[in-house]
Parts: C-alpha cells; structure tokens; sequence
C-alpha cells in the first residue's frame, strides 16, 4: 500500500473546511455555535473546572465569546492564548476582560504579554479549535502545530470543537499530532479513547 502524503491530505481536508465554513449562512451558523456553547457548558468537566483555557474566535470559527462569558458568569477564570513571537509555540493567559486583548498573531485577539500566564494545569479545561476532528479526538487544525506543541505538555482536560458534518470516523495523522480528549459538536458529545 502506498503511504499517504499527510500534509497534503491535511491541507485539501482544511480548505474544504474553510470553503464550507465562509460560505455558511449567517444565522444558521450563530445557530449551531450556540448550540456548542450549551454542550461545552453541559460537560461534566466542564463543572468542577477552574479555569477555562479557550481561544479566540476568528469569522470563521466557532464563536467562544458566549463560552467565554459563560465561564466568568460561573466564577471559572479564563485563559486565552498568545504566540510568543519567532517560535512555534504559545501560552495562555488569564484575562479577565476582553479589554485586555488586542490584535496579534494572524490577526487573532490575544492578551497583554504581561498578563499572568497559566502554569498550573489542576483543574483546567482547555477548548481547542479544529477544523475537523476524529473519533479518537485527532484534529485537522490550520497546520502550524501550535496546540500540538503545547498539549505535550498540557495535563488538563482537553475539548475540541467542530460542527458535526466535521466529526469523522478517522483522520491519518502523524507522530507529533495530538488528540483531545472530548469533542463538542452541535449534535452530539463524544469521549475518546485513548
């Protein structure tokens, strides 16, 4: 059997996403967002969580700004992520405001460098961004290895999030990928395996 070629397999597989998604019908999508909102707030992790590691939407993406008001609503602290300039990696800061955010990284919000950055991973839930997500919890993500890099080290509870035409059955991935351990889509709520 011939090897696949990862990286493109990969990179078809995200432009269709991001066709499919810039192409979705505004109120259908707010619709669908919302309905992953409600999941992320209805995990059993999700309760005894203290902090929330999340992202910050792009257009494109599911929104977190409801998931994020949600958590300080509930008294959890929110950490979002920064890239630390001329590496592939990033941290996550505690915010406590969206005040505190500015434009960096591909043109994503992220926080003050200054702002305290998350060390300790008790009690923590983080939520990933993908554009597709597997069974198993393994992503297609935007391809450059950010969240991979930093859930080597990450000992929390990881969520991932997709609209449910994006679940699969499989995705080939490589030695470096990592899986969550959840995804959250508008339809359903599926733990993985390790």
């Amino acid at each position: 059997m011939r090897p696949i070629d990862i990286r493109g397999y990969k990179q078809d597989l995200r432009a269709r996403a991001k066709e499919r998604r810039r192409n979705m019908v505004s109120e259908e999508k707010q619709q669908l967002d919302r309905q992953i909102a409600e999941n992320v707030c209805r995990l059993k992790e999700y309760r005894p969580a203290k902090t929330i590691l999340i992202y910050m939407s792009t257009p494109i993406e599911i929104d977190t700004i409801g998931i994020i008001k949600k958590a300080w609503a509930d008294g959890k602290r929110v950490a979002v992520p920064r890239c630390i300039p001329d590496t592939r990696d990033m941290e996550f800061h505690y915010i406590e405001s969206l005040d505190q955010l500015s434009i960096g990284s591909f043109s994503v919000m992220e926080p003050n460098p200054d702002l305290p950055v998350v060390t300790d991973f008790s009690g923590c839930l983080m939520i990933v961004p993908g554009m597709h997500f597997d069974m198993k919890g393994y992503r297609i993500g935007y391809g450059k290895g950010y969240y991979d890099r930093y859930m080597v080290r990450f000992t929390g509870i990881s969520a991932g999030l997709c609209y449910s035409a994006e679940l699969k059955p499989f995705l080939y991935h490589g030695k470096y990928d990592r899986h969550v351990d959840i995804v959250v889509t508008d339809k359903r709520i599926k733990t993985c395996n390790k």
